[in-house]
């Protein structure tokens, strides 16, 4: 996983940016708490609304109240989540088991287990909501496929295949659903009315795409690779507009359509920041110290805060100890 040359990058005639310069000052830790508890995790979400930070933890989700950093309560009965997929106006959230084959649905209000729904996909990981067509999607990591699921019915609806193993996804309100391939390195345009793929980008020389983000403005899709790049991509026609240097080992990435920054959380203990100057063009501010392992997060849409979660640095598969949140914004 090594960053292409520069010379590279620039024969291919897209724009890119290097991590230099710029206020690393401005940005940092702002809090660190101590959440505790045994077990791996991976996907946050925040209800902005109700002030609840979920992450998925295992064999349960953690629920924090983003005001004091607070342990809220813990729903248990969870098979290997991966993801929380809110959808406040009908009070619930739907929890992707991957080691069930399932999504548990939960009541906003009560923080509590309500529902249970199967899908026919294998290790459902992500998990999203899409407004125009009213449905969740899950990501089935070992079938190559999408569950679609019908909330109000509370089954799922339909399955799309798709041409490679899918990552992350994301929903442009519009009628689309955007899936990272992470083993073809490629782009997946979904229609989620008909349940069909549109269209498949490819994303090179991107390795591994992880996370997604998405500019609805100016129709900009943002993918982290292994690679320590970001692709930036045509929402539209698939073009690739930008390459952009970043951490290593991303896992989740997040835009702020305020202050016009992408957040990419890498597993090196950074979190990169790039600005949209425009459309095309894209610069990094900073790669904020975090903490070793803090891959995944979260963006406060009202704060503009971003959450992220780590464990103290252990050898693979040994115990989780020390496990925490951490905010980072601006000071």
């Amino acid at each position: 996983m090594k960053n292409l040359p520069l010379l590279l990058l620039l024969a291919a005639g897209v724009a890119t940016a290097s991590p230099v310069s710029a206020p690393v000052a401005h940005y940092s830790v702002l809090q660190r708490h101590p959440l505790g508890g045994s077990g791996g995790w991976d996907y946050l979400s925040i209800d902005a609304a109700a002030h609840h930070l979920f992450i998925a933890r295992n064999d349960r989700v953690m629920v924090v109240d983003t005001r004091s950093g607070k342990l809220l309560t813990e729903i248990p009965g969870m098979r290997n989540a991966h993801g929380v997929a809110l959808v406040p106006a009908q009070h619930r959230g739907y929890v992707s088991n991957g080691g069930g084959n399932s999504v548990s649905v939960i009541d906003l209000d009560s923080l509590k287990i309500v529902g249970s729904i199967s899908v026919s996909g294998r290790n459902p990981d992500a998990i999203i909501y899409d407004p125009a067509s009213g449905h969740v999607l899950t990501m089935n990591g070992r079938s190559d496929t999408a569950s679609v699921i019908d909330p109000t019915a509370g089954k799922e609806v339909a399955t799309i295949a798709l041409p490679g193993r899918p990552e992350f996804a994301l929903s442009d309100g519009r009628g689309h659903v955007f899936v990272n391939l992470e083993d073809k390195g490629e782009l997946v345009r979904l229609d989620s009315h008909t349940n069909t793929v549109q269209n498949v980008w490819s994303l090179a020389p991107c390795d591994s795409p992880s996370g997604l983000a998405y500019d609805a403005a100016h129709q900009r899709l943002f993918s982290v690779c292994d690679n320590q790049l970001m692709i930036v991509t045509d929402a539209v026609d698939g073009r690739q507009v930008a390459r952009v240097a970043i951490g290593k080992g991303p896992d989740a990435a997040a835009f702020d359509p305020q202050t016009q920054l992408i957040y990419s959380s890498n597993h090196d203990g950074t979190l990169t920041l790039v600005h949209e100057d425009s459309a095309d063009h894209y610069r990094v501010l900073a790669n904020v110290p975090t903490q070793p392992g803090a891959r995944t997060l979260a963006l406060d849409p009202v704060t503009h805060l971003a959450w992220l979660v780590a464990a103290a640095p252990a050898p693979r598969d040994a115990p989780v100890k020390d496990f925490t949140a951490l905010v980072v914004g601006r000071h």
